[in-house]
């Protein structure tokens, strides 16, 4: 899945998308680079980011996704939270819906994916946007997020969205320090008992560029070859550990990194004592 971020605030790319031609040449590049979706999102969910208005977030979107439908193969999805913008995105030519939410903030957007029959993602955080990032603390982190996405579902199902339309997504950086980020990409697997596609988003996210940066230094810059390299580290983690999706904003070096890891993990064979 290939990031376009029609914000001015994005924080991984400084609002270099907020026009509408150069988010769509954008779009097109990920889709020649090799992406399987493109993820169109008017919104910034960094830490600590303000809302913006429904009519705002259309004016962003709309026409993006409008002039992408005409020209790509592949779906594409809305990053949104307001059942207002996903309806006028889906009506564009949108085919998925991408709610950090998790379908609780909007009690509308249930019924929008029903009524277009969309697959929509549903992501764990902790509270929103604004406060996810203020101290977060788990009795258990696992078993919290768990619950949370189990929680989600079934919220989901008895909206009438069915089972196998749901993507689940535990939300690296919504809510979580160093820590929590690393370790929800190591124990993945956990995730499996609720019998839905996972989606990870870890490209350039702060966890990474913590680790990364000199110890003198706040943050670095998101889009460093250094903080790539890193976004492909837990890229690889991520699809050996379980993901069906990852959220990247460079599809050109993530295509050839999962191909491999594809490769790796459907060899055929057996291990013999000369190995």
């Amino acid at each position: 899945m290939g990031i376009v971020n029609v914000t001015p605030d994005s924080f991984s790319d400084s609002g270099k998308f907020f026009d509408t031609e150069m988010a769509v040449a954008q779009g097109e590049k990920l889709v020649a680079d090799g992406a399987d979706i493109i993820d169109i999102g008017g919104e910034s969910t960094r830490p600590f980011s303000d809302s913006v208005t429904v009519d705002e977030e259309v004016r962003r979107v709309v026409p993006v996704i409008e002039k992408l439908a005409k020209h790509v193969s592949i779906p594409i999805s809305i990053d949104t939270m307001k059942a207002g913008v996903a309806r006028r995105a889906i009506e564009a030519g949108a085919s998925i819906i991408n709610d950090v939410s998790a379908l609780r903030f909007d009690p509308e957007l249930a019924g929008v994916a029903v009524e277009f029959g969309t697959p929509t993602i549903l992501m764990h955080m902790l509270g929103n946007p604004k406060t996810m990032q203020v101290s977060p603390v788990y009795d258990d982190l696992l078993a919290d997020i768990s619950d949370f996405l189990a929680d989600a579902i079934d919220r989901s199902e008895k909206h009438g969205i069915s089972k196998s339309k749901i993507i689940i997504d535990p939300g690296i950086g919504f809510g979580k320090t160093v820590e929590h980020n690393l370790l929800l990409i190591k124990h993945l697997q956990f995730f499996q008992s609720l019998d839905a596609p996972i989606l990870i988003g870890a490209s350039r996210k702060s966890f990474l560029r913590k680790i990364l940066k000199d110890e003198h230094l706040d943050d670095i810059l998101p889009d460093l070859p250094i903080v790539e390299a890193g976004s492909q580290a837990a890229v690889a983690a991520a699809v050996l550990n379980g993901a069906h999706i990852v959220r990247v904003h460079d599809v050109a070096k993530t295509a050839p990194t999962v191909k491999i890891l594809d490769a790796m993990i459907n060899a055929q064979g057996t291990l013999n004592d000369t190995l």
